[in-house]
Order: structure tokens, then C-alpha cells, then sequence
């Protein structure tokens, strides 16, 4: 097949989950044999056309149209204030990507593709403008909704946008099962959804490739001792992560192991909310914030270093950090409680658990989840080896790609 695929954010602009998804995914379908295209956001220095891994990367050079689009636009979108201009990157990288695709590459080189893939609201208008242009066929990934990101609230400008991309689309494929049943309870149409988990590649994920100085090393940079417990968060800092109940499940988590020490590593609106609030639970000294993003490679060096990771979200469809967790064989407590994915990878009872579940929204039981796995040190390296062993079952990107190639095959043989 060829495949056209816009993505908001692809290597090297990488904000979370999408990027990495985006990233393994297409490099996979190449391996295979097929032929991408990958349409992305331009930050204005990068190249507008590249080969990358043997993924053909188109990134248009965006224009500030800022000042215009209250003029234009719905009070809605003047409720975004400055965030505005992260509506105009979004709006100017999608027309200009589906022009080029519509002009240059369909009629001017007289290129064939088979079919279009979008990735959630941030690429709908590019796919809505080519499929209106070409009818070509059209699958709708969608990793997230503007509902649940927001608590059912939001932009509805942003929701108008995910609905006519689903109706229009001739698939979707979404995350989780969990995630299917919320697209179904806001009305959208359940024969279309299909359900393909992400992964993560257990060969770039292997503890048995990280040395014991490389792990020292990072536990001796936030200071921790070799009998004290590393907690680790990846991950945006934003509400629906979950991070603050997290810092707040910290003072039950220090009277029964007070030499435990929170890592958060990641950016977002939360940073000052969670310093001051580490600071009014007097336990800022042991909880270290790296405000900023992580290179894959330094990421999985903090996994290794870790004892228990911790992810407890509000929301999250799927969610590619515990899997990267699992992979490096570490144990993990994560949110169970809404649309939350996770509890379709973690297994919490029986002979092949590999992790806690809790409710995110309640401080205190994360707490008693973290305890649980600190309590008992062999028992969580079994936890660790037995979510290595899921993830090698279940999650590798070659399973991934293979699921997803089949909902195409089924689009064009419909077609």
C-alpha cells in the first residue's frame, strides 16, 4: 500500500505518546514494504522534505495568521485567548498539507496513494479537505477526545471537528476497548470502530542491555541511596495524568517508607501547581521535578534506576508509558478508574500479575498501591518479568502494525 499519513507531531518535534506512536508505526510499515507519507507540523526550522528511516516526511513551512482569526472565527475559539496561535500552526499545517498533497503530489507528479490516515482533531482538517477533493478512502485514528481531555468540556470547535472526521471516515481505529465504548456513548457509530493497541519495541526496551554504572548514575543524581526506593512518573503534567493525587499519595507513602523519593519527569500547566504543592505537604525534599522532555534513551535509563513506576491518569486511552515500564521489567501501579487503557495491559491478580490498579482520583489509594509493591521487593521483580513477558505477548509494534494493516486492507476491499 501507499499511505498518506498527517500527524500533528512526528520526530524530531515530539510533545507525547502521538510523536513516539507515529514514529514506530510508519518505520514499521516500511519495513514491511509499504510506502509512507507522513504530513507533520514544521516549528520553521526543520526541512520541508525529507527521507527519514525511509518515511517520506513532508513538513510545509506555516505562516502567523494569529491576528486574523478573531475575525473570522466562532466566540469559541476567541475564548482561547493566547492559545490561539496554537489553534493557527494547527489550522495554516493542515490546509497547506492538504494542498500540497491534493496539487503536487495527486495531480501535478501523478502520484497514487491508497488511502489517507488521520490522527485525531489536530489533522481532521486536512482529511475533511482531501476527502471533499478526492474521495480518496479515509481512516480516523483517534488517540484522545476533546471531552475527555477536558472533563467533558472544551472546545467545541475542537468536537464538531472529531464527529465530522468520523462520519466522514470510512474507519476508525481507536486504542482501547475501553476508549471504543466512550466513542459509542457520545453517539458515534460502533460498526465503523476498530480497536488496535499501541506497542513498544522490546529490543530498544531491554534491561538487560543497560549497565549497573549507567543506573547508579541516575540514582545518584537525584541522590538516592542503594536501600532507599526510586518512584518514577513520566509523562505531560497536566490534570488528567493524575500527577497531583500522586504528590499527594507521598506523606502516606513516607510513614511507612520514608526513605522513598518521587522522580517526575515531564513538562505541562501543572509544573507550578505541583511544586508548591510538594512544598505545602513538606516533602519537597523528597520529591524531584525534571521539568522537561527526556530523550528516549535517558528515559529508559530512569526506568531502570526505578523500583515501582506510577501512572495514575484520570484519562488516558491507552497510554505507551506503562508498557515502556513493563518493558524494562518494572512493576507498576497505574489509574483504572474512567477511560483509562491501562487496565487493559496491567494485570492486577493472579499468576501473571504484573502491576496494582487504583483509582486515580483518590490519593489514598494510590498510596496503598505504591505500598503494596514496595513492600516486597522479590515479588515486584516477578511483577516487572511477568509485564516484560505481556508486552512481548501483546505489545510489540510488529503486532501493531499488522492489526492496523488489516483494518486498511478491509477499507480498500470495501472500496
Amino acid at each position: 500500500m501507499r499511505i498518506a499519513f498527517f500527524v500533528w507531531e512526528y520526530p524530531p518535534v515530539l510533545v507525547g505518546g502521538l510523536g513516539t506512536y507515529a514514529m514506530y508505526i510508519t518505520r514499521k510499515f516500511v519495513e514491511i514494504g509499504h510506502d509512507v507519507a507522513v504530513f507533520t507540523l514544521n516549528p520553521g526550522e526543520l526541512r520541508t522534505r525529507e527521507i527519514v528511516k525511509g518515511v517520506e516526511v513532508h513538513r510545509p513551512l506555516i505562516a502567523d495568521a494569529t491576528n486574523i482569526f478573531p475575525f473570522l472565527v466562532t466566540e469559541d475559539l476567541k475564548r482561547w485567548g493566547t492559545n490561539i496561535k496554537f489553534f493557527n500552526d494547527v489550522f495554516i499545517y493542515n490546509i497547506l498539507s492538504a494542498t500540497k498533497f491534493i496539487n503536487d503530489l495527486i495531480r501535478k507528479d501523478e502520484q497514487h496513494y491508497d488511502l489517507i490516515c488521520i490522527h485525531d482533531w489536530l489533522s481532521s482538517i486536512a482529511g475533511l479537505t482531501i476527502k471533499n477533493d478526492l474521495r480518496m478512502p479515509m481512516v480516523f485514528h483517534v488517540h484522545s477526545t476533546e471531552w475527555g481531555r477536558s472533563g467533558d468540556s472544551g472546545s467545541e470547535v475542537v468536537s464538531h471537528l472529531e464527529y465530522a472526521t468520523a462520519q466522514s471516515s470510512d474507519a476508525i481505529i481507536t486504542v482501547s476497548n475501553v476508549m471504543r465504548d466512550d466513542l459509542i456513548r457520545h453517539g458515534w457509530q460502533g460498526a465503523k470502530i476498530n480497536v488496535v493497541w499501541n506497542g513498544v519495541d522490546p529490543d530498544v526496551y531491554d534491561p538487560e542491555k543497560i549497565r549497573k554504572n549507567e543506573v547508579l548514575a541516575i540514582r545518584d543524581e537525584y541522590g538516592i541511596k542503594e536501600d532507599e526506593q526510586m518512584i518514577l512518573h513520566v509523562g505531560r503534567l497536566t490534570w488528567v495524568k493524575g500527577i497531583r493525587n500522586l504528590v499527594q499519595a507521598m506523606p502516606s507513602v513516607l510513614r511507612d517508607y520514608p526513605k522513598a523519593k518521587l522522580v517526575i519527569l515531564g513538562r505541562g500547566e501543572e509544573q507550578r501547581n505541583l511544586v508548591d504543592l510538594a512544598d505545602r505537604l513538606n516533602i519537597k525534599d523528597r520529591v524531584v521535578f525534571r521539568f522537561e522532555f527526556t530523550p528516549e534513551k535517558e528515559r529508559i535509563l530512569h526506568y531502570a534506576a526505578s523500583d515501582v513506576c506510577a501512572f495514575p491518569s484520570l484519562y488516558e486511552p491507552f497510554g505507551i508509558v506503562s508498557l515502556e515500564a513493563m518493558a524494562m521489567k518494572k512493576a507498576v501501579v497505574v489509574g483504572a478508574k474512567g477511560v483509562v487503557g491501562f487496565a487493559e495491559q496491567v494485570i492486577s491478580s493472579g499468576p501473571d500479575q504484573n502491576g496494582i490498579h487504583v483509582n486515580g482520583h483518590d490519593p489514598s489509594d494510590i498510596a496503598w498501591g505504591l505500598k503494596v509493591v514496595l513492600k516486597d521487593e522479590e515479588r515486584a521483580k516477578l511483577w516487572g518479568a511477568n509485564g516484560r513477558q505481556r508486552v512481548l505477548d501483546y505489545f510489540t509494534w510488529d503486532k501493531v502494525a499488522s492489526q492496523t494493516l488489516d483494518v486498511y486492507q478491509n477499507v480498500l476491499s470495501a472500496k
